[in-house]
């Protein structure tokens, strides 16, 4: 275990009779970063975190907080922050009693609670509304409430399970740079649970990519764009074209023709993915030469959106679905129903199994 690793997962499953929730994972998390589990519902991602803060037992496997042995523990010893969907305040308290609660359980002397709330209510913006109770707050202003009450005893490790899922667009976007923010200023470990993918992107110094219990892929926001390494991953971080068919003798081959990749992946069912800024547009009958390192596929026109500075098709195609985003001085005259010709780099596709 590396010296920067502060919490150790190893062979750690749970069921609960026949059904497997987590498949055996193994995990190294960093200290001080902020890293993401996301996945769809069901792929194992908050059985994982309740398995860190001690709400469950896990079925075999082990845990290590630096370096101690945490599985065991309770989790009121485990001594971790956890923020959740709903806030959980307690609404007979002011704003300032809510976040000193957990102070006066670990029987912290008062002047020294009085100051750790204070800079716990000036970390999240909320020392003007101290004095206020739950009912008089809105749902961000509870949520940063519920974050302070979380910190102010500055936990190793912060858990927070879709804290921003009950707010609305604008302020759920507001509150990921204020996370970001306060991740900064405490350099605490952060966990976060989302199913969102955009909130993974924005937060995330790694992001753990879940799926029917197992950990499909690990990495950077950019490692998991550019290089998915299974096409779950691929499909599920960001839109792609996905071109599906097979490889067999070294080459990919889709309806009746081969198409240039750069890679190999196992024998048997396998797809082409593309980012849709990767993809360009012509008419077909464009005379254009394409070059030896290009594909280029015709299909029909089934959506078109103007996004400001770019244009965004949707494409039916013989062996997939395409989504092409060109810049709006690219753009061809067409519309919904026409054909065109969608074409990308070989360097540009990520072959990838589809077993």
């Amino acid at each position: 275990m590396s010296d920067d690793t502060i919490l150790g997962i190893d062979g750690m499953s749970k069921k609960y009779g026949d059904a497997v929730a987590l498949d055996s994972i193994d995990l190294q998390i960093n200290r001080g970063e902020f890293l993401t589990f996301l996945g769809p519902s069901g792929s194992g991602k908050t059985t994982t975190l309740n398995l860190i803060a001690g709400f469950i037992s896990p079925t075999a496997g082990s845990m290590t907080l630096n370096g101690a042995p945490l599985e065991k523990l309770p989790a009121h010893e485990r001594n971790l922050g956890v923020v959740f969907q709903h806030y959980a305040l307690f609404p007979h308290m002011t704003v300032r009693d809510n976040v000193a609660y957990p102070l006066k359980q670990r029987k912290v002397p008062k002047d020294q609670r009085l100051k750790a709330v204070d800079d716990a209510l000036r970390m999240v913006r909320l020392e003007q509304y101290a004095g206020r109770y739950p009912r008089q707050l809105s749902g961000g202003q509870q949520q940063r409430v519920a974050l302070a009450r979380a910190v102010v005893y500055r936990p190793p490790i912060l858990l927070m399970d879709e804290p921003l899922g009950a707010l609305d667009k604008k302020l759920r976007e507001w509150l990921q740079m204020e996370l970001r923010r306060i991740h900064r200023e405490l350099g605490s470990t952060f966990i976060y649970v989302t199913h969102d993918q955009e909130e993974a992107l924005v937060l995330s110094d790694r992001i753990a990519v879940f799926n029917e219990g197992r950990i499909e892929q690990i990495g950077t926001a950019r490692q998991l764009y550019n290089e998915p390494q299974s096409l779950f991953v691929g499909k599920f971080i960001g839109e792609s074209s996905v071109f599906e068919g097979v490889y067999r003798g070294g080459g990919f081959y889709a309806g009746d023709r081969q198409y240039r990749t750069n890679g190999t992946c196992a024998e048997g069912p396998a797809a082409i993915l593309v980012r849709p800024e990767k993809l360009a547009v012509s008419l077909p009958s464009d005379d254009a030469v394409v070059d030896a390192a290009t594909n280029r596929i015709e299909g029909q026109i089934t959506d078109i959106v103007f996004v400001g500075s770019a244009v965004k098709y949707a494409v039916h195609t013989p062996i997939g679905e395409a989504v092409a985003h060109v810049p709006a001085e690219r753009a061809v005259d067409t519309r919904i129903g026409d054909r065109i010709a969608v074409s990308w780099r070989a360097d540009d596709g990520r072959l990838l199994s589809a077993n």
